[in-house]
């Protein structure tokens, strides 16, 4: 069908399976609207200064934002007069004549260079220690002073295998580290093929720091994706982008092991970030398509569709989907209290994480070259 490699397929052996995926009509009728589409009214912040910051970060003092970018570097914003300056690295290979891309760092010129200048993805501080957590998507799980530098590998390999896409991270008071790692398969070079596959070997990891172990808490999930622990930590929160939802597996009481659903979205969602009140701001990609339903329950369909000599925004675009920006904030038992939207996708089409702080919605993106803010609320 594709003898030039046109298509988004190229000789990928693509095994598309059925997964699990809400029905498109029950979950698009009754989720609310944001019909002032307030957060088109954002501003765009570090305009190509910053290049797919996917995780934003504040320490212990105030300073920031922190941001990971795709050029490989973890930076950290000094105000006006000293700009962004670089923080740290996730490897000793990074140089800056074979990573440093400028804006082009969020395109396809990348990618061969991201296995070794790698991918820092979902940061968080530990805030007794001043210490940064970093999931890297080819370093895995590691770890900075507060003073930055080159980071420390903590998780690379489970059970002799290397942990391939590391995601996202969250830190329980007793010093375990909650991480994602996206699939068992796939790198974060070729993360379309766990979207349209609907392949389903993510886990949900934890480290343990006194016996530097890493152990498994959830396997089996579709593209594991944002992680983040309650405000009392008796359960952890997940978002599985390929499934289009926000899960909650319980860490303490009655319900100890037990996975349950929180929400099913309208698109596909990524990171997951707690605010002062104790509810989570979950940032996703819009929108899911009746169409997409029919490929999803039909995996001969999807197999030949997705195998035509055209290019994937091209058949994207025949699906009905539009990429842009909606962020929800959900309460502990999953109620929706807040919908904002840029369904122009003029202030951000493709977003990764929304951090509220001091009365501010920061919002991060994993392609394009800016930071996003909002006053809220």
């Amino acid at each position: 069908m594709d003898p030039f490699k046109m298509g988004p397929l190229g000789d990928h052996d693509f095994k598309p399976v059925k997964h699990d995926l809400a029905p498109y009509k029950q979950v698009m009728e009754n989720w609310p609207r944001d019909n002032r589409s307030r957060l088109g009214s954002g501003n765009l912040e570090f305009v190509d200064e910053v290049f797919g910051p996917e995780s934003l970060e504040f320490d212990s003092l105030g300073r920031g934002p922190y941001a990971g970018l795709a050029d490989g570097r973890v930076v950290r914003w000094m105000g006006e007069d000293v700009g962004w300056e670089t923080f740290a690295l996730v490897t000793s290979n990074w140089s800056e004549k074979l990573c440093s891309r400028g804006v082009d760092s969020t395109t396809s010129r990348q990618w061969k260079h991201e296995k070794m200048c790698g991918r820092p993805l979902g940061l968080r501080f530990h805030k007794e220690s001043g210490n940064l957590y970093i999931a890297d998507a080819y370093y895995g799980l590691l770890v900075v002073g507060p003073e930055g530098g080159i980071a420390t590998p903590l998780a690379t390999h489970l059970g002799g295998e290397p942990i391939l896409f590391a995601n996202d991270l969250d830190i329980h008071r007793n010093g375990s580290i909650f991480f994602t790692d996206t699939s068992k398969r796939y790198d974060r070079v070729d993360h379309f093929f766990i979207l349209l596959e609907g392949e389903s070997t993510g886990r949900l990891l934890r480290y343990d720091p006194p016996t530097k172990t890493t152990h498994v808490v959830l396997d089996g999930l579709a593209f594991p994706n944002g992680v983040q622990l309650s405000r009392d930590q008796t359960f952890i929160v997940f978002t599985e982008t390929t499934n289009c939802r926000l899960m909650k597996y319980w860490l303490k009481g009655p319900k100890t092991g037990r996975v349950e659903l929180v929400a099913n979205l309208p698109g596909f969602p990524d990171n997951v970030r707690l605010n002062d009140r104790g509810q989570f701001w979950v940032a996703i990609d819009c929108c899911r398509t009746a169409a997409q339903e029919v490929l999803t329950h039909n995996p001969w369909m999807k197999s030949v569709y997705f195998r035509l000599p055209i290019q994937m925004r091209y058949l994207a675009w025949m699906m009905g989907m539009k990429m842009y920006t909606v962020v929800s904030l959900f309460n502990e038992n999953g109620e929706i209290l807040e919908v904002l939207e840029d369904p122009k996708g003029e202030v951000m089409k493709l977003v990764s994480e929304v951090r509220e702080v001091e009365g501010k919605l920061w919002i991060g993106t994993v392609a394009h070259n800016h930071i996003a803010t909002l006053p809220y609320p």
